[in-house]
């Protein structure tokens, strides 16, 4: 990338992170999509017309990304145009009125209550004390992997909320979290029973992992900072496969999966919307999707005019 790109790059990720105080991982989405066109168009970024971006739109969707993507990515050229029209770099916004090209929506992946009950289903036992050389003793991650892995699909958070999560924002005496998501918005969400018993275990031996280092935070790695996106997602992965579940699961599915299971349970779409945190009821109606098709598998399985006759019949 030349260093014209890098220069106005630095310009509109400071201000996305410093004054719409975006989050880090955002910004880093950011950044890769305006690499990608940076890629595509070294003579800089007012080199670019409507006629260019809809060429490397085309092609990228050649090449096989996804609707989506490309609708991210466009959104990202779309906003960081406007700031260049506001500095007066450009006379025009390229990207203003372009449209990604349409892929089928997938539904995001689920985990039956089952096989959710099943992830959860994991025997932590309190550690005494560290272990050899002063180090921690291995039950002590496992009594924090619990408590990463009941808070996620208790309250349906998403990843960055969680490993951003202080000590400040738990209330387990009222079973409560307060959360800061996207956008900066604040929401206070239930913590269930099973939750606030992992989320206690894992307190009364934090200090072995904080040790004499000041953290707030909730979640701690091995040195005691503030536990990383990828270690949760490595440590989650392991799990499942410990546990035997056919399928890969990640943070996010817990996610989809406690708002599926509370839609499931409640019909209460609105609840959900809350729950996740989605600025428009549009993002939540997915989930009436899997709860269609839940009860798809279910009508099939049971009611006797549904079942395919059996050969020989």
């Amino acid at each position: 990338m030349t260093a014209d790109w890098e220069n106005v790059l630095s310009g509109f990720l400071g201000e996305l992170a410093h004054i719409r105080r975006l989050s880090p991982l955002t910004i880093v989405a950011y950044r890769r999509d305006l690499q990608a066109l940076a890629a595509r168009l070294p003579e800089g970024p007012a080199s670019a017309t409507p006629a260019t971006l809809r060429r490397i739109l085309a092609s990228a969707h050649g090449s096989g990304l996804a609707g989506r993507t490309l609708a991210r990515r466009l959104a990202a050229w779309r906003t960081f145009y406007s700031w260049l029209l506001r500095e007066g770099q450009v006379s025009a916004n390229p990207a203003r009125g372009l449209r990604a090209p349409r892929s089928a929506r997938r539904l995001p992946g689920v985990l039956s209550v089952d096989a959710a009950a099943r992830l959860l289903e994991h025997d932590t036992v309190a550690s005494d004390g560290p272990g050899a050389a002063g180090a921690p003793a291995a039950d002590v991650f496992d009594l924090q992997d619990q408590a990463l892995f009941e808070l996620l699909y208790s309250s349906g958070l998403r990843l960055a909320e969680l490993i951003g999560l202080d000590l400040a924002q738990l209330d387990l005496a009222q079973g409560l979290v307060t959360v800061i998501g996207k956008g900066q918005r604040t929401r206070t969400l239930p913590v269930g029973t099973a939750a606030c018993k992992a989320l206690q275990a894992w307190l009364a031996v934090r200090p072995q992992l904080a040790g004499a280092r000041p953290t707030h935070a909730v979640f701690l790695s091995r040195r005691g900072a503030r536990l990383s996106a990828r270690t949760v997602q490595a440590r989650l992965a392991r799990r499942a496969l410990g546990q035997g579940l056919p399928q890969h699961v990640h943070p996010h599915m817990l996610r989809h999966s406690c708002a599926s299971h509370v839609l499931q349970s409640s019909s209460d779409l609105r609840a959900v919307q809350e729950l996740l945190g989605h600025a428009s009821i549009a993002s939540t109606q997915i989930y009436t999707h899997l709860d269609f098709q839940h009860l798809d598998t279910a009508y099939d399985a049971a009611h006797p005019r549904a079942r395919k006759p059996r050969s020989g019949a």
